[in-house]
């Protein structure tokens, strides 16, 4: 019993912390991810989790991605899986992520895909 309760409290302080650090993208503003002067995605509707704006999957210009064997795991969005990025024979690994089984915290961003390494996020 004490460790139903220890697992029932952890997982109601990630669900708070889901709620604390993601957003909508209320303003509708048009976000643009871009590298090596390509645009990787482009939309008006990105949700925003801990400061990384997740772009649908519709966004995503595919010729750009492969997809890579990298995996990481967040204790509150779950098994994260990633993609390379390749603009005019540059190679970033691991740039971009998503999450296609995420925990029921992080539900709103299935399938949406967030960058680092390097690629820019902006309006």
């Amino acid at each position: 019993m004490f460790t139903e309760m220890r697992l029932s409290s952890k997982a109601i302080r990630f669900e708070i912390l889901a709620r604390e650090y993601s957003s909508l993208n209320s303003g509708r503003t048009l976000m643009k991810a871009t590298w090596n002067g390509a645009v990787l995605a482009e939309s008006e509707d990105t949700v925003v989790v801990e400061n990384n704006h997740y772009f649908p999957p519709s966004s995503i210009n595919n010729e750009y991605f492969s997809t890579s064997s990298h995996t990481s795991h967040c204790p509150w969005k779950g098994a994260a899986s990633y993609y390379s990025i390749e603009v005019d024979g540059k190679r970033n690994e691991n740039a971009a992520w998503y999450y296609a089984e995420p925990l029921e915290a992080a539900a709103e961003i299935r399938d949406r895909v967030a960058f680092w390494k390097g690629v820019e996020v902006a309006e």
